[in-house]
């Protein structure tokens, strides 16, 4: 088979994918818990909410936690059916705060700590990278190396003798995969059993080589 040389055939080229991943261990966790109330009137179920709901910051803040904020407020009327007939069951109150915690192995800690203290919504927990974007160059480069290596792979096996040189690379964003676990409350005196896993960064480049 004849070997095709980049002097005897300008002007070629070869488009290919590469695509890197970096796994790393986070160091954040994004915790949503709260507070839901219900009363027969809209004043009692608020009053509630917020007794339970200001004990749950003081205790969070007792704990080193500064970084909180409101992400949900919802007040919503109790309806409830019976043989057709609507019936009024009065009113809930829903107070939910998303709380950014930098010390991985306290997250049972809080958790356990919030719920003692009257939070009874733990709606999600998801870790993730302080700073992604460092390993996201570094799923980058793995990627534009990717490419490179498929290109060397290619024409060694079309018997094409070349030194692969990108003239255009394109970069294919992708996000981080925020981890989310499961997890269960449970009493005792160890606290609530929380696994962060690991968090994949991806990054896809697509590269034209010349030959």
């Amino acid at each position: 088979m004849a070997t095709i040389r980049e002097d005897e055939n300008p002007g070629k080229k070869m488009v290919l994918t590469g695509k890197g991943q970096v796994s790393v261990n986070p160091d954040l966790a994004i915790l949503r818990l709260g507070v839901l109330t219900t009363g027969e009137d809209v004043t009692s179920a608020q009053s509630e909410n917020a007794k339970i709901s200001q004990q749950v910051l003081e205790v969070l803040r007792q704990l080193g936690i500064t970084d909180i904020k409101t992400v949900q407020y919802q007040i919503e009327k109790i309806i409830d059916y019976q043989n057709g007939n609507q019936i009024d069951r009065g009113y809930s109150v829903r107070n939910l705060y998303e709380v950014s915690i930098e010390d991985l192995g306290f997250v049972g800690t809080i958790i356990d700590n919030a719920v003692y203290n009257g939070a009874n919504i733990i709606e999600s927990i998801r870790f993730e990278v302080a700073e992604p974007d460092l390993y996201y160059q570094q799923a980058l480069n793995l990627a534009v190396e990717n490419a490179y290596e498929k290109a060397k792979s290619i024409s060694s096996s079309l018997r094409i003798i070349f030194d692969p040189i990108p003239v255009l690379i394109t970069e294919v964003s992708t996000q981080p995969i925020p981890f989310s676990p499961s997890f269960a409350l449970r009493e005792g005196t160890s606290a609530t059993p929380i696994e962060s896993g690991t968090t994949k960064i991806e990054a896809s480049v697509i590269v034209e080589f010349i030959y």
